[in-house]
């Protein structure tokens, strides 16, 4: 539809208002009910009982009432015109005497006759008689009679026996439901008889009929509705406390139980629930008492390797500051004993970690510190490492420090976990380190583009003594708690540590904590993702700086700070 000029003519604004209001209120109205019905199998099993009931009952109803209703007019059409054919019959007895139309005493014997049908209760009480020509028509003297349709009087005047379902408002009266009977009579005159038959007794039994049609159908629906609920029931109920014991089973109420009643399926299905919720317990006890077990064994293996370990760690340093007297192979054996007796020593280290976090004895000492500084510290502890592999390691972060809340040591114990696994597995390609700040959490991602990950690998990652390549040659002998000591220090600050990978293309880990302590962490200010620009979290990140230059050590350890890389190009393209 267009207006003046072509333009197209859009709806009124008030009216665009008016409808969107209306659908607004519509969806609020409707919400709970939609929410319930999809919420209850007992209502949608009782309303699907209604829809089909309904309209079972409505197509029965139509039936019984068409066939009721075709076969009572059948019957009165029937045994009108054989009244007809009667009244026909005594009306040419009376006509046969005339051979003109224009006999004088031919209107009155019309007249008589027609008053003599309509008298007797045999016959009709509203008669017509005239004339085929209709130069003389002659009929029951009552007020608005009306003439038959046309169609009937054409096949009436084809000398046939026609009848019509019609409405006429006769004797000025209100309109009703007639039959209408024409007959030819073949005389020396033509003559048209039209008896007129009421059928307001029929229509009185066709209207009590649906009546008790609507009535029993009502009432028919009505109780296949509420035993359909009664039925369902009886199902549904033993399913929802069902539901409700194993909502319980997994809330930890283990000696919750179903109730059986008699011996049917569903009682037998209680019983089956029940045995399963048992052997459940049985097993989830069973193994409550070997993790328990397990932990009070490392932890007390640990706590009495304490003091082995303390005798041998100062025998070892003793001989390791004397190593230069040795001879070359008493000097390498001292130096090899150096360094697993501090293997040894970080694996008890962690082993009791681990066991603080099973009893739940791991605690925080919060303090307000730069989260920034924490990554460069770890990153030049890991110098050295990263100098052996071949690896350049950057750090991107914010111009302002990024203050946060946080155990310093433990980030800087998931830090350099992370970094010095991201430096081992980089297979001598770059490590950059981010860190960027929202209004309410911090994150610091490491993305490595080494070996990566497999389909998979990125869930167990943080498993106990997992490794996603166990015949790895590494560089710090690792025990595979690293990882899951990190996550446990990250849960332990209401934070998250996440991972993703993919084979060949690098890993990428994403620490986020709270600025405050007591907070919790929503969504991250770096996404989880491998794509370079997920690791810019904004223009303030230094994240183009430029390349080092060709005097420069390859496997130099930068720290790229935004204040500076503004200083040095200023003209950096910014994402």
């Amino acid at each position: 539809m267009t207006g003046t000029g072509g333009r197209p003519r859009s709806r009124p604004v008030w009216l665009r208002r008016l409808w969107q209001g209306a659908a607004d209120f519509g969806g609020r109205v409707s919400k709970p009910l939609v929410d319930r019905f999809r919420a209850s199998l007992q209502l949608r099993v009782v309303f699907s009982t209604l829809i089909t009931s309904t309209i079972l009952v409505l197509i029965f109803s139509f039936v019984v009432a068409g066939s009721f209703t075709s076969g009572l007019l059948t019957e009165r059409q029937d045994t009108a015109v054989e009244e007809t054919k009667n009244a026909v019959e005594r009306a040419a007895e009376q006509l046969a005497a005339y051979g003109s139309a224009s006999d004088s005493a031919l209107a009155l014997t019309m007249q008589r006759i027609v008053n003599e049908l309509a008298e007797d209760p045999v016959y009709a009480p509203y008669v017509m008689l005239r004339t085929a020509d209709g130069t003389v028509t002659k009929t029951h003297p009552v007020a608005g009679f009306d003439e038959p349709s046309e169609e009937l009087q054409e096949v009436v005047a084809d000398r046939r026996i026609a009848t019509q379902h019609d409405t006429f408002a006769l004797d000025g009266g209100e309109s009703m439901p007639y039959l209408v009977v024409g007959s030819y009579i073949d005389l020396n005159i033509d003559y048209e008889l039209y008896a007129f038959y009421p059928l307001d007794s029929q229509q009185d039994a066709v209207s009590l009929l649906r009546t008790n049609l609507a009535l029993a159908g009502v009432a028919l629906v009505l109780l296949l509705g509420v035993i359909a609920a009664l039925v369902t029931r009886l199902v549904v109920t033993p399913v929802r406390e069902a539901a409700r014991t194993s909502q319980r089973l997994a809330a930890g109420l283990l000696h919750e139980r179903m109730e059986v009643r008699g011996s049917d399926d569903l009682a037998r299905l209680a019983g089956s629930f029940n045995l399963m919720a048992e052997n459940l317990q049985s097993q989830i006890g069973r193994l409550e008492e070997m993790s328990m077990m397990q932990r009070r064994f490392t932890s007390d293996v640990s706590h009495e390797l304490r003091t082995p370990l303390a005798t041998m760690r100062m025998a070892a340093d003793l001989l390791y500051d004397t190593r230069e007297d040795f001879d070359p192979i008493t000097k390498r054996s001292t130096e090899l004993l150096q360094h697993e007796i501090d293997r040894f020593e970080d694996l008890l280290q962690e082993l009791l970690e681990i066991s603080r976090f099973d009893s739940g004895f791991a605690s925080l000492e919060v303090d307000a510190i730069d989260v920034g500084r924490i990554a460069e510290d770890v990153v030049e502890g890991l110098a050295g490492l990263a100098e052996e592999c071949g690896v350049r390691v950057s750090v991107g972060k914010p111009a302002r420090r990024v203050i946060a809340e946080v155990d310093p040591r433990r980030v800087h114990r998931i830090l350099r976990n992370l970094v010095s696994n991201a430096i081992e597995h980089a297979e001598g390609r770059p490590v950059e380190i981010t860190v960027a700040e929202s209004d309410t959490a911090v994150a610091v991602a490491v993305r490595d583009h080494g070996v990566g990950l497999k389909p998979g690998h990125a869930d167990r990652v943080f498993d106990r003594f997992w490794r996603a390549d166990p015949s790895r040659n590494r560089k710090t002998g690792g025990t595979g708690l690293g990882l899951a000591i990190s996550l446990e220090d990250a849960k332990l600050h209401s934070g998250t540590l996440q991972a993703v990978g993919e084979l060949g293309e690098g890993t990428l880990f994403v620490l986020t904590l709270p600025l405050q302590s007591g907070n919790r962490v929503i969504t991250s200010p770096i996404p989880l993702r491998l794509d370079a620009k997920a690791l810019k979290p904004g223009p303030s990140i230094a994240a183009s700086r430029p390349s080092p230059a060709k005097d420069a050590a390859p496997n130099a350890v930068s720290v790229n700070d935004a204040s500076t890389e503004d200083e040095e190009a200023p003209h950096a393209p910014q994402d």
